[in-house]
């Protein structure tokens, strides 16, 4: 008899004096499994409160004026002469007003001119305003009583 052990497993092509052994070693293998569970941990209560208050706002009002001055000229325009024409002179405007006159021939009279300068004013309008402000209130309030799990009691 043979004290050896007799091989678990033999190739069919060996030859007897190859012989294989397989070995079988076992694996351990792990795995995870996570879960999450919701705990409260306390609650809180949030008030809101909208306070409004009147406030008088100061702002810059832009408009414009305009000066009319009527200068009286009464010259008379020689005759064929051409009609004048609005023109600038700086920031005021000048507008001929003619007349015709009845004379032995028709001339042109220079009765005015009127002279419209603009200004740009500021003035201070002062206006109220509604502004409302938010406040939040915290208040914390007790946790429950935590219910007891089906193993524990």
């Amino acid at each position: 008899m043979n004290d050896s052990p007799a091989p678990a497993y033999s190739a069919p092509d060996a030859t007897p004096n190859q012989v294989a052994v397989d070995r079988v070693i076992p694996v351990i293998e792990e795995r995870v499994r996570i879960e999450r569970e919701l705990i409260e941990t306390g609650r809180v209560r949030l008030t809101r409160q909208v306070h409004e208050t009147a406030e008088e706002v100061s702002v810059p009002v832009y408009h414009d004026e305009m000066q009319v001055e009527r200068v009286p000229l009464n010259l008379t325009l020689p005759a064929g002469a051409p009609a004048p024409v609005t023109r600038y002179e700086g920031d005021t405007l000048i507008i001929p007003v003619l007349r015709e006159v009845a004379v032995v021939e028709t001339r042109l009279l220079l009765v005015e001119e009127l002279r419209v300068t603009r200004q740009q004013l500021t003035t201070q309008h002062v206006e109220t305003v509604h502004l409302r402000k938010e406040e939040l209130t915290i208040e914390h309030l007790p946790t429950p009583a935590a219910a007891p799990t089906d193993g524990a009691q």
